[in-house]
């Protein structure tokens, strides 16, 4: 049973979901979303109040004005992507915290959350 536990609170350490992130934000907690697609689609559609950071360009020098005592969340469209993934290593390894939001951009919409951005329809 130690392996079983160990396993799941890795998990919890390392990943979050769209409620437990959406929670965390209406309460204010110190978190910073970080959109790490392409600048085309962050403009397009995302998160409210995600900073677009794209995977590919996170270095110690691009990353040097963020707060490392934060909690950072990395995003991507969903499960056919690995972007979030690409960032949520880059970010560990410039020694900021990070958790992955499983699901990613089709998860939150699912489960109800808005989203901003040129694509998504007002209503």
């Amino acid at each position: 049973m130690d392996t079983h536990i160990k396993h799941y609170s890795d998990k919890l350490e390392f990943e979050t979901d769209s409620w437990d992130l959406h929670t965390a934000l209406t309460k204010g907690e110190k978190i910073v979303v970080v959109d790490a697609r392409s600048p085309q689609s962050y403009q397009e559609e995302h998160i409210p109040g995600a900073v677009n950071i794209p995977h590919r360009t996170m270095t110690k020098e691009s990353t040097a004005h963020l707060d490392r005592s934060t909690l950072y969340v990395s995003y991507c469209d969903g499960i056919g992507c690995n972007a979030s993934t690409k960032g949520a290593l880059a970010l560990a390894r410039l020694g900021f915290r990070v958790k992955e939001l499983i699901g990613g951009l089709d998860w939150w919409k699912r489960d109800g959350y808005k989203t901003e951005g040129s694509a998504v329809k007002k209503r």
